[in-house]
């Protein structure tokens, strides 16, 4: 007599319909990451933004230089308005060292007092900098610093 072991139907059926109900329970809380990972790198990328800011008006206050004077940092040229970088490629991208050919995408920008570029990882998932504004550009008193503004509702 051949003696065999192993499980029977009922209990298989019984392990699958426990494994069905903890994945019911479970899969909801850890279906929706994108959308955290989304919203921590828009958050991060404002963060950026912000020190970076404030290390080029630090360098310019430090080197002693004009308002609209460009800056150095690591070694890049980061062109500036009133203080702090330009909302455009050459200023506040530069500064903060934003991927925008495979992270962002950068739209509009300028070089003048109150210009925003805004980076964009997914629609309603933004970034927004606004440039430090002036009366006269590059001619104090600066009437306002620079705004970094997130936009997260759609991330």
């Amino acid at each position: 007599m051949k003696k065999q072991s192993g499980f029977t139907l009922i209990e298989l059926i019984m392990v699958i319909v426990i494994l069905g109900v903890l994945s019911a329970f479970a899969l909801p809380r850890f279906a929706d990451f994108g959308s955290d990972a989304r919203t921590a790198s828009v958050q991060a990328l404002a963060g950026a933004i912000r020190a970076a800011a404030n290390i080029a008006h630090a360098q310019q206050l430090a080197n002693g230089a004009t308002l609209g004077t460009t800056v150095t940092l690591d070694g890049a040229d980061v062109t500036m308005v009133n203080g702090y970088p330009t909302a455009d490629a050459a200023g506040i991208s530069t500064a903060a060292q934003i991927d925008t050919t495979n992270d962002y995408t950068a739209t509009a920008g300028g070089t003048a007092g109150a210009a925003t570029i805004t980076y964009t990882l997914i629609a309603s998932c933004t970034v927004t900098y606004t440039a430090a504004d002036a009366t006269v550009d590059n001619t104090a008193p600066i009437t306002a610093g620079v705004l970094v503004t997130i936009v997260s509702s759609g991330c």
